[in-house]
């Protein structure tokens, strides 16, 4: 018997790996959580692995998850074997193919990572909304419950399609599943390759379009026939659980583990029994185990083959001594008798005798953590026949559906526990792959990682949840009573209760620049007083200053990986685990060179050497905890939501907190109140050097930075440490000019020193450790300038220059963004010119995420309350959402004109109101105008009683003219939203449109797009891109009508302000497509360089600056204009080595390496001679 092979990894890969093996052509495309089933398949294939038909996998990525499913279609009908990866709204949008694949009868695969569906609000976590819609398909579903299960049983899925001709839908837990990391037994494809049916696989081939054979499918049939030919295929589905139980069996036979289509566990004479599918029966087995110690009688069934729905393998498990079953569902059907497997259940019971009592519940919506406790709740409900449609895990305090919960249990044996406390890209997730794997891989422990985030980008909190066991780990769920406990940001000692999930005994690790011997000072006394009831062994290390003494930055991750180990030697001895460290070390940072492998060398060995252990004193239980003082003056949904989400106890809101936006809405400038304080340095002003430019707030992205002018009343009431100095402009005499810097905001990118000019060499801005801002007060007189200083724009032309620009309040702050975002600067800037007055539809993406995640918003508004209004629907359809809103609005102004038209011709209103009709009238497309008119009619029709002034009252919000905005990545514009988008531009309606362009799905995590250029790694392009990079520009050009601008913010503010500004002012459709460095790059220096990356792209001929303006044209003037000095075509490869996007090409892809740089450039010539030569074009014929 061949010896086993365990490997360390999560459910996405095991699915990948098992589909891979039968997979000929795979038709993909990105989207979470599914998104790295298709990258593996894609790595696997540039490296020339062979599937069992002795080649790689053809993949083939499409504009959309719709184009892949008719890929999947088209291959299926060509006679390839073919498979697919989605999740979510892009398996919804595969449903018109799957009734197809289906009706064919293809033996298509799509493994689906389970996830919610955008209804009331978009989530990118795991239930069974999406899958549960697509029961009518035809396609079979099958479920598993594990990694483990995944690698057993995905292939199971492959060889039933090809035996039964009956396309199959495998799934498992989104997240919960596929990015757990667990230890497995990996199956060998010498398994596959034995019980794959090769007469099968030989028909499907004989069945495939062929010019050899021809036949004619996919006609339209009548009345006469259509339903005859539906019924038709029934035998071909009455066949599947008898196949796929076959298969099953000889899985359970190879593995040792025991598989059927429905699998029973617990008391062979249980009484109560729950039945559901997905990683939660894990935690049921568990949680049977426990009672049934206790003396009770209970069981689990686990779902396997959900479709078709066979009650003979049902009832062939189930034991007869079953009075009470409990049906969980992890998806909602409003306005449903109940959930789809409690409807199954109760239905393959119907017009039986002795009927057990069946009640259905709901849990676990968006990955809602499911415990033991929870499931012991439910057999407690059970057994005292509570009431069926029930909820577990929140409580429902309105319709009072919930079951109450116990407190909770642990449940496994002989397991380390531990949760780590990161922040966003800092490495601490990272680290912890590599310490599942070197544990994992190199031990004889089980090991089970899962990472839970928030929907920041880079920045946000992390929670790595591990477990390491001599046995099998089976919980799915949270740890909660660790034994260790690991924080690296000292900031999250005030902000997060992290000491509730660690167990009496346990340790504590504190990443803190603060002196041991100052600790107790500075910590507060509600955290001394956990550490004390807890009885834990604490321990600091400063991996702040220990990095950058060794050269490592702010990359502090490494060295608390070795403090981990070091503090853990029960685990592994430590030695050893430096050792393994190395080697991972060595594999995962050796294409970067010797210099930061030895970096990460020195991380490793210091991180023992600084660790200190800290005295917990007993008589810190008696201490009193600070009374929290609750400002009154936030808003109640700040108060009352949004502090309760942001402090990570959103968990334990109830259902009656949301009845004020039960559709998802929530306040405008909520983001203002979060104040993170995550950045360990911040700028600091030196008025000494500044030369009032602004700069430095241009290029911010988070809006922390901003100038302000200030009155002499408004200084005398400044706090104390307020530096001004005398304000610079004709305009601005007498007013006090000073740089503000939102210290708890700032996220210590560094854009801003780095864009600083300063005086002879001197910046103005420095970054300082944050408790060197805090003894300077930043804070605090930050708080009074953004609070209390008026904006004073209108003492200067805003739209003239860009430090005009930035004395206008930015109406996006404080966004959740990485730092040194490259997107966010846009966005900003339009909100100063056009804020006040604009409407956005957000395509799905980066945008949408850091520009509406719940409760955090951070588009605001002014001391009007006037600010941007903004929606995000989903990601293909956001042109046409855009389009929409500006229908409705061109509707309602309509209707407003028609009100106005008859009101004067009637002669119904005085001289003053017709006057203002008139003035509307003849200037609706007007914003200033608009403007004035509202201003002065609003107040004169409140004062009168007649229907047409009710009527114009009741539209009164659109009697100012809007900027519509339609915000976008270029995975929208270019790929998937493109139809869209290129429908609208078609149209001469007055929209504009920003696609924000990194040349990836950065939302995704960095897959390619048709924005990526030559040449450019990404995932699905992980030997570099062949193809070329989309001209969106000259295609939009093409048409003639279309405002067009190139932009990059780094390279030439002023040419981004002037197309902006045009882009607003041209009554017809625009778009603005701006380039936006990435974290996904790769920059070398870091994402504090983004603007500096942003230059160098336009100055070396990779990015052009252009502008089209179709109203030139009506002059007889070539509308094009090209910005862009002439290239210097030296620095292009400077700038392609300077991103690791490009410059690892030639150690991935050395054979073809040179070729695709080559033409990457060759390419960015082409483009560039092109503008040029329609700029030579003459138009005054």
């Amino acid at each position: 018997m061949a010896k086993k092979v365990f490997q360390s990894m999560d459910g996405n890969q095991a699915a990948a790996h098992a589909a891979y093996a039968f997979t000929e052509v795979a038709g993909i495309y990105p989207i979470t959580p599914s998104s790295p089933m298709a990258e593996y398949a894609e790595q696997w294939a540039s490296q020339g692995k062979k599937n069992l038909f002795g080649m790689p996998v053809k993949i083939v990525e499409m504009q959309s998850e719709a184009g892949a499913a008719g890929t999947v279609h088209g291959s299926l009908q060509s006679g390839a074997l073919t498979t697919t990866f989605t999740a979510s709204q892009g398996l919804l949008l595969k449903i018109p193919n799957m009734y197809k694949i289906a009706g064919e009868l293809l033996p298509g695969v799509i493994h689906v990572s389970a996830r919610s569906l955008a209804a009331q609000a978009l989530s990118i976590f795991g239930d069974h909304q999406d899958v549960m819609a697509c029961r009518q398909t035809g396609f079979a579903m099958f479920a598993t419950s594990s990694v483990q299960e995944v690698m057993d049983l995905a292939g199971v899925a492959h060889l039933a399609a090809i035996k039964s001709s009956v396309p199959f839908m495998h799934f498992f837990d989104g997240f919960r599943t596929s990015h757990e990391i667990q230890k497995v037994e990996v199956l060998d494809y010498s398994v596959f390759e034995e019980l794959l049916d090769k007469d099968a696989v030989s028909a499907f081939r004989k069945r495939a379009l062929n010019f050899n054979h021809p036949v004619t499918r996919g006609t339209a049939q009548n009345d006469d026939v259509y339903f005859q030919t539906r019924e038709a295929q029934n035998e071909h589905y009455n066949k599947v659980p008898a196949i796929v139980a076959d298969y099953m069996a000889k899985i359970s036979e190879a593995t040792g583990r025991h598989y059927a289509p429905f699998v029973y566990y617990g008391a062979e004479d249980a009484t109560d029994i729950i039945v559901a599918m997905g990683s939660v029966t894990q935690t049921v087995k568990e949680v049977v185990d426990h009672l049934n110690e206790q003396g009770r009688k209970v069981g689990c069934i686990t779902v396997h083959l959900y479709r078709p729905f066979s009650t003979e393998y049902l009832f062939k498990v189930l034991p007869a001594t079953v009075k009470r079953i409990a049906v969980l569902d992890r998806t909602k059907e409003n306005g449903s008798l109940g959930e789809p497997l409690y409807l199954d259940i109760k239905a393959a019971y119907y017009g039986k005798e002795n009927q057990p009592l069946i009640i259905g519940g709901r849990y676990g919506l968006s990955s809602k953590d499911t415990t033991p406790a929870q499931m012991i709740a439910v057999y407690d409900h059970l057994a005292k026949e509570g009431h069926n449609n029930f909820t577990v895990g929140i409580n429902d305090d309105v319709t009072n559906l919930s079951i109450p919960v116990g407190p909770e249990v642990k449940l496994g044996k002989g397991v380390s526990e531990l949760v780590f406390y990161g922040l966003g890209s800092d490495g601490t997730v990272g680290a912890n792959k590599s310490t599942i794997k070197i544990i994992g891989d190199n031990t004889d422990n089980y090991a089970q990682a899962y990472f839970a985030y928030d929907s920041k980008k880079s920045g946000g909190v992390t929670r790595s949840h591990l477990r390491f066991s001599p046995n099998p780990i089976n919980s799915p769920y949270l740890v909660n009573l660790a034994d260790f406990v690991s924080c690296s940001n000292e900031a999250y000692v005030e902000k997060y209760d992290m000491l509730s999930c660690l167990k009496d005994g346990g340790t504590f690790l504190l990443n803190t620049v603060v002196p041991a011997e100052e600790l107790e000072a500075h910590l507060p006394n509600s955290f001394k007083k956990a550490l004390a009831e807890k009885h834990a062994e604490f321990y600091v290390i400063d991996a702040v200053n220990l990095a950058i003494k060794i050269g490592l930055g702010n990359r502090t991750n490494t060295i608390l990986q070795s403090a981990f180990f070091k503090l853990n030697e029960q685990i592994m001895p430590y030695a050893e685990a430096q050792d393994l460290m190395k080697k991972y070390a060595y594999k995962a940072y050796g294409r970067k060179g010797d210099a930061i492998v030895q970096l990460n060398y020195k991380a490793i060995e210091i991180g023992a050497e600084g660790l200190v252990k800290v005295e917990v004193k007993p008589e810190w239980a008696d201490l009193t905890p600070e009374v929290k003082v609750v400002d009154e003056s936030r808003p109640d949904f700040v108060r009352n939501i949004a502090d309760v989400v942001n402090s990570i106890k959103g968990y334990d809101l109830p259902v009656s907190a949301f009845l004020d936006t039960v559709d998802g809405t929530i306040p405008a400038g909520t983001a203002a109140y979060e104040k993170r304080g995550t950045s360990n340095f911040v700028p600091l002003w030196n008025p000494e050097n500044c030369i009032q430019c602004n700069q430095c707030a241009f290029v911010c992205p988070h809006a922390v930075v901003r100038p302000f002018l200030a009155t002499d009343e408004e200084i005398a009431n400044a706090p104390e440490g307020t530096v001004v100095i005398p304000a610079m402009g004709p305009t601005l005499k007498g007013l006090h000019y000073s740089i503000q810097i939102s210290t708890l905001d700032c996220t210590g990118c560094n854009v801003c020193v780095n864009q600083c000019p300063g005086k002879k060499g001197e910046k103005a801005l420095s970054l300082v450790p944050v408790a060197t801002a805090h003894e300077a007060h930043q804070a605090e007189v930050a708080k009074y300038f953004f609070d209390q200083v008026s904006y004073k724009d209108h003492l200067v032309d805003k739209t003239s220059n860009p430090k005009n620009s930035q004395f206008a309040q930015p109406l996006f702050e404080f966004s959740g963004a990485c730092g040194g975002c490259g997107e966010t600067p846009y966005v900003k800037l339009i909100t100063q010119l056009f804020g006040d007055h604009m409407v956005v539809a957000n395509a799905t993406g980066c945008s949408s995420i850091y520009g509406g995640s719940y409760p955090a918003s951070p588009y605001t508004t002014n001391k009007d309350g006037h600010g941007p209004a903004w929606a995000n629907s989903l990601f293909e359809d956001n042109a046409e959402f855009g389009f929409g809103m500006k229908a409705a609005s061109d509707a309602l102004r309509d209707a407003l004109a028609v009100l106005m038209e008859n009101a004067l011709a009637e002669g119904c209103c005085d001289e003053q109101v017709a006057a203002l009709f008139t003035k509307w009238l003849e200037n609706r497309k007007s914003y200033k105008v608009t403007k004035e008119v509202a201003q002065e009619l609003v107040p004169l029709l409140e004062g009168k009683d007649c229907e047409t002034a009710r009527r114009i009252l009741e539209l009164k919000d659109h009697l100012v003219k809007r900027s519509q905005w339609i915000f976008g990545g270029d995975g929208w514009a270019y790929d998937i939203g493109y139809g869209g988008l290129d429908h609208v531009i078609a149209n001469q309606e007055d929209v504009n449109i920003l696609v924000l362009d990194t040349e990836v799905y950065s939302n995704t995590g960095g897959q390619s797009s048709k924005s990526s250029p030559t040449a450019s790694i990404a995932k699905f392009t992980a030997a570099g891109k062949y193809g070329k990079k989309k001209d969106l520009a000259a295609i939009a050009m093409s048409y003639g009508h279309v405002y067009v601008a190139y932009v990059s913010h780094g390279a030439s503010q002023a040419q981004l302000l002037k197309a902006m500004r045009e882009a607003e002012s041209y009554d017809g459709p625009s778009i603005v497509i701006a380039y936006s460095p990435c974290i996904n790059h790769g920059i070398k220096g870091g994402m504090g360089k983004s603007q500096e990356q942003a230059k160098l792209a336009v100055d070396c001929g990779y990015w052009t600056l252009l502008r089209y303006d179709p109203r030139l044209a009506e002059e007889g003037k070539n509308p094009l204009t090209v910005d862009s000095k002439e290239p210097n075509w030296n620095l292009y490869d400077s700038f392609l080595m300077s991103e690791t996007r490009y410059a690892q090409l030639k150690a991935i892809n050395p054979e073809a390496a040179e070729k695709l740089l080559e033409l990457n450039q060759k390419e960015a010539k082409r483009r560039y001679a092109s503008y040029k030569r329609m700029e030579t074009l003459d138009f005054s014929k």
